[in-house]
């Protein structure tokens, strides 16, 4: 008798990167689908999924773009592979896995390297780079630029579109100003808030009340602030001036662009590491 080779044990590898997504794009649902629909058509060997990881759910994605180490399922993923446990992954797609190259190419070179092997739903395994076929890898490398790209052009049209409706007046980004708020894309007055802000100028005004004052008596009253939270001397300030709502809005572009750049040179150093 033949004998029997044994199922192949496989990792079942999820990923949204928004929380739309999970609900109306390409979901966690039809992932897991896609890939237990290969699993159950191959037959050399057979295919075994005996675990399954997700990065991102309905409240929060996780971007293609974040590292290895910035991926809780994907690391459950390798674990489980470095443990004997499994055998390698199966993912949707190499998009599931990574939308930048130099990422796609870190975990694949990760996974190979304590032994494992990658699926695909739609392509079936990719294989190690192996110097007398580059055509292989070159193709590969293709079609994470394809996914890079599709990434970018997504951004640049989102960029765009921002651009393009805050240059008409219209609501672009960010969280609306006390006293707005945001109906169907669109700013509108709240108005519940600005008799709020009214309130405050007439105790600034008439009783000649300071910002601190001016917390303190909201506070005590039980004014809602914007979030709910307590109400503070700064945020009091930007109610009452435009001029500091502005120099607000500005310093927190300044501090998201710092944590940006931060990421970035983290990112690098960890990719430097793994060389």
């Amino acid at each position: 008798m033949t004998p029997q080779t044994p199922a192949l044990r496989l990792v079942l590898v999820r990923r949204v990167s928004t929380a739309g997504q999970a609900v109306d794009g390409y979901g966690l649902d039809a992932q897991e689908t896609d890939c237990r629909r290969w699993g159950t058509i191959q037959t050399t060997p057979t295919v075994r999924i005996v675990h399954m990881v997700t990065d991102g759910d309905s409240k929060g994605g996780k971007s293609g773009t974040t590292l290895l180490d910035e991926r809780p399922g994907l690391m459950n993923a390798v674990q489980w592979i470095a443990d004997g446990k499994a055998d390698g992954i199966i993912a949707p797609n190499l998009d599931r896995l990574a939308r930048e190259l130099t990422v796609q190419e870190a975990v694949l070179s990760y996974v190979w390297a304590i032994g494992g092997r990658v699926f695909t739903a739609d392509h079936g395994e990719h294989l190690e780079d192996d110097v007398s076929d580059p055509m292989r890898t070159a193709m590969r490398q293709m079609r994470g630029v394809f996914h890079q790209l599709d990434r970018g052009l997504i951004i640049k049209r989102l960029t765009e579109g921002r651009a393009a409706k805050g240059a008409k007046g219209g609501y672009a980004y960010g969280s609306p100003r006390f006293g707005q708020r945001s109906v169907d894309k669109a700013l509108t007055d709240a108005e519940d808030e600005n008799a709020i802000a009214e309130q405050m100028e007439r105790w600034r005004d008439e009783d000649g009340l300071g910002v601190r004052a001016i917390a303190a008596r909201a506070n005590a009253e039980g004014l809602p602030s914007k979030r709910g939270g307590k109400w503070h001397p700064t945020t009091v300030a930007r109610v009452l001036s435009s001029q500091a709502r502005e120099q607000a809005r500005q310093q927190a572009a300044k501090a998201r662009a710092d944590r940006k750049e931060q990421q970035r040179r983290e990112r690098a150093a960890r990719l430097l590491a793994q060389r």
